[in-house]
């Protein structure tokens, strides 16, 4: 997927997305691997109970970094839609492989009551 290619050589996190995985939507805002590993590295460090885990999904040395086309989408301030929910409500850190989406659109969806 050309998007997320795009996202990873530029460092960009305003590219709004929308997919769907195994029958999930999935809205929010990509980012590129590195920076989603150090938010969620970060989360996970701030937690008492989880601070352990911040290792695994801190970003690799630049020399390490793996070459070639992405092979996931890295969502940020993202939600699983489900019904006329948006779950988290704030968002969340969703990983998805791109062999696994079915179908996509750019931007994200959003619900309102009015």
């Amino acid at each position: 997927m050309n998007v997320a290619a795009t996202v990873e050589s530029e460092q960009s996190n305003q590219m709004s997305l929308t997919v769907v995985v195994n029958g999930a939507v999935i809205t929010g805002r990509l980012a590129p691997e590195a920076v989603w590993r150090e938010r969620v590295a970060e989360v996970l460090r701030d937690s008492e109970r989880l601070g352990g885990f911040a290792g695994v999904f801190a970003p690799p040395p630049e020399d390490t970094a793996r070459p070639g086309a992405p092979t996931h989408l890295h969502f940020h301030v993202a939600r699983i839609l489900q019904g006329t929910l948006g779950i988290p409500e704030t968002g969340g850190m969703y990983r998805v492989a791109i062999e696994d989406v079915s179908a996509w659109t750019v931007g994200d969806f959003s619900y309102t009551d009015d």
